[in-house]
């Protein structure tokens, strides 16, 4: 960014000057007769001498960029050097013109040094306002870029450790319903428990996997969700049924890690574990236009019944800070009460291919 930005500060200073002397060349063609190099000579002894003290200033100066936010302090740092430019600009640039014409057998002329130095001064003091000007104008165009990506870095940071964070908390959340469900049947049939502690580490090891990103592969969401189900439905053989009805066309679109997880785990603990009736359990994955819906539906529950104690809207709040975080209002998570009886939770997401 830096070096972008001397590129093209040097690349204006050089059209800057060139344009001055091509205006010289014009007036001088106009109104005097001699060789061209006089009026080459005259601008180009000015921008060499005016380029020399402009490094100088910057070289001795750039250590005050940082006060560019206190503008005050910053033109203080640059007005003594007004005094540089006055002393140094005429010595300097009419040595090169006396020197140039003393090489072509002429001599240079020009008014009385006080005079001239009166002239070239005022001239070459409203020179040095404009360059402090402009100069004050580029560090304050890159100071407020710098804290602008600055802030952006930080605020991505923010977001990352809190996406992380809200993943983690979801984590013992699963963990302990399965642990749960284990310890329901470990006392009846070991061998099964045996089995479904297999499948949790399988569940477990995607889980630590998928959790290496924010967002994931629908197709990896999905093989997550079907071990997640396949483990909680041993509990539920005689009174659960899952339909799943996905477009596989949709596979490769990235969602949420862990985003449809939730939803189904909400169904087992506030419907499938408070019923001895059977409950059936569909997950849709359909596209609308531009955007990714996810449901996952059962026929018995009701919003708004007592919620189990430690656990209720957790899961659900924190996927819905997951979305907030990545989405924005782009991404919507909505329940809604199915008739004669169900919930239907509906995550609406930004249909979004893979890079």
């Amino acid at each position: 960014m830096r070096r972008r930005l001397r590129i093209v500060t040097g690349v204006a200073w050089v059209l800057f000057w060139a344009l001055m002397i091509v205006t010289a060349v014009q007036d001088f063609l106009r109104n005097d007769e001699g060789p061209l190099w006089h009026p080459l000579l005259w601008e180009g002894s000015s921008a060499v001498t005016a380029t020399i003290l402009l490094m100088v200033q910057r070289r001795f100066t750039r250590r005050h960029d940082h006060l560019v936010a206190q503008p005050l302090k910053w033109f203080a740092r640059q007005l003594p050097w007004a005094l540089l430019y006055w002393i140094c600009f005429v010595p300097i640039a009419f040595a090169m013109r006396h020197a140039g014409y003393a090489l072509a057998g002429e001599t240079y002329s020009h008014t009385p040094w006080p005079r001239l130095f009166l002239y070239e001064d005022i001239k070459i003091t409203v020179f040095y306002a404009v360059f402090v000007l402009i100069t004050f104008g580029i560090l304050s165009w890159q100071a407020m870029h710098t804290e602008r990506l600055r802030a952006e870095q930080t605020a991505t940071m923010l977001r990352t450790a809190q996406l992380a964070q809200l993943t983690q908390q979801m984590q013992p959340h699963f963990l302990f319903n399965a642990l749960n469900t284990i310890a329901a049947v470990m006392h009846e049939d070991v061998d099964r428990a045996d089995a479904l502690l297999v499948r949790l580490a399988d569940v477990l090891r995607a889980t630590l996997t998928a959790t290496a990103t924010q967002q994931v592969p629908l197709a990896a969401e999905l093989r997550l969700l079907h071990a997640y189900a396949d483990l909680m439905a041993e509990r539920f053989t005689d009174r659960l049924t899952i339909a799943w009805d996905v477009d596989e066309t949709l596979s490769a679109c990235v969602v949420p890690v862990m985003c449809l997880q939730p939803l189904l785990e909400n169904v087992f603990r506030h419907t499938v574990e408070r019923r001895r009736e059977p409950v059936h359990v569909d997950i849709a994955v359909r596209r609308d236009g531009e955007r990714l819906l996810l449901a996952v539906a059962d026929d018995a529950g009701r919003l708004g019944g007592a919620p189990v104690a430690g656990t209720a809207g957790i899961a659900l709040a924190n996927l819905r800070a997951r979305l907030q975080a990545l989405h924005g209002d782009a991404a919507t998570l909505t329940l809604a009460q199915l008739e004669p009886a169900g919930v239907r939770a509906l995550l609406a997401l930004p249909l979004q291919e893979p890079a």
